[in-house]
């Protein structure tokens, strides 16, 4: 009986999070400036880009195929991605406030922006997603081989590089003049700009960690509980290195495109493990769902207040769902 109960709640959750995600989704090509009906807005995505044979391309079309699809496509990618990095960075680490951002790429991300902007550098999102990969190095190297086996020395080498990069952030910000609004404003993260350019980066990222943290459930599930991992037949460094390697990289993607959107990666996945259990099979598919729509439903609440950055609402959201979770393990 008990486990029936456990089935048709994994079940609810997993229906619940799947519709509330189809309905958030079909709601965000709906809403906007230029009102489209929804019969319209089925037809347009049914015929595609270019529309029916030798018809001209339509104001509605262009929103719908041009805007609206790229930016909900993007949100949908960057929140299930920073999700599931979240779950796979919890389980490495051994730590539960772990996050995406933990090993500096964030703050890397955050300070190849704003040197572009300051210095008026093309190619923003290639320098934002330098500043992550450089950031990303030095933490590896600052860690050493030893931070493979001692998690702490990793998030130690995060710290102090997040924060010597939270200076220069800092330090750009004062003497950039007018530009310092634009800094600040990629830094809270926005999904304004999205092309089909930055979903072709942002899917497959996501689509990678999922998919590579469902595959490995198991192994997970065994370096997560603290058990000796090579006596169950887990190459513990080389899964924490492969691991954490690619999901830090699938951060830079998200980083580089949408800004710092924070608490997605550190809140979805404690929410879903109350609601589904800790066991990883489980929870990076629901992490995956829970997060896209996230990520959607604060898109949305920033649009409709007059463009807000994405990373406002999200931290109103997160943070205090993250103190009422606090408070319950508490």
């Amino acid at each position: 009986m008990a486990a029936f109960r456990d089935k048709f709640r994994l079940a609810s959750v997993f229906l619940f999070l799947a519709f509330a995600l189809a309905g958030a989704f079909g709601y965000s090509l709906l809403s906007g400036d230029v009102r489209i009906p929804f019969q319209e807005v089925l037809e347009i995505l049914a015929t595609g880009p270019a529309g029916p044979a030798g018809s001209q391309e339509s104001l509605a079309r262009a929103v719908i195929w041009h805007v609206r699809l790229p930016r909900a496509l993007t949100a949908l990618a960057t929140g299930a991605g920073l999700a599931c990095c979240g779950v796979l960075f919890q389980a490495l680490l051994l730590n539960p406030l772990a996050e995406p951002y933990t090993l500096g790429v964030a703050s890397g991300a955050a300070f190849g922006a704003a040197a572009a902007i300051s210095f008026q550098l093309p190619f923003l999102t290639f320098w934002a997603f330098a500043g992550s990969v450089g950031a990303l190095g030095v933490v590896f190297a600052l860690g050493g081989r030893g931070a493979l086996r001692e998690p702490t020395r990793m998030i130690l080498a995060g710290v102090v590089v997040g924060s010597i990069l939270s200076a220069a952030i800092a330090l750009l910000k004062a003497l950039s003049g007018q530009m310092m609004a634009a800094i600040v404003l990629w830094i809270m993260g926005s999904f304004a700009g999205s092309t089909w350019g930055s979903t072709a980066w942002c899917f497959p990222a996501a689509i990678l960690v999922s998919v590579l943290g469902f595959g490995l459930h198991r192994d997970l599930d065994i370096v997560a509980s603290g058990s000796p991992a090579m006596a169950l037949g887990v190459n513990e460094p080389r899964l924490r290195m492969g691991l954490l390697l690619i999901s830090s990289l699938a951060t830079a993607v998200f980083v580089s495109f949408s800004g710092v959107v924070g608490f997605v990666g550190l809140v979805v996945p404690h929410l879903v493990r109350i609601l589904a259990g800790p066991n990883h099979v489980r929870l990076v598919p629901l992490s995956f769902l829970g997060g896209g729509l996230l990520m959607l439903v604060a898109d949305q609440a920033a649009r409709g207040l007059s463009e807000l950055p994405v990373g406002v609402i999200t931290a109103l959201v997160g943070g205090p769902v993250f103190c009422v979770l606090l408070w319950r393990r508490a």
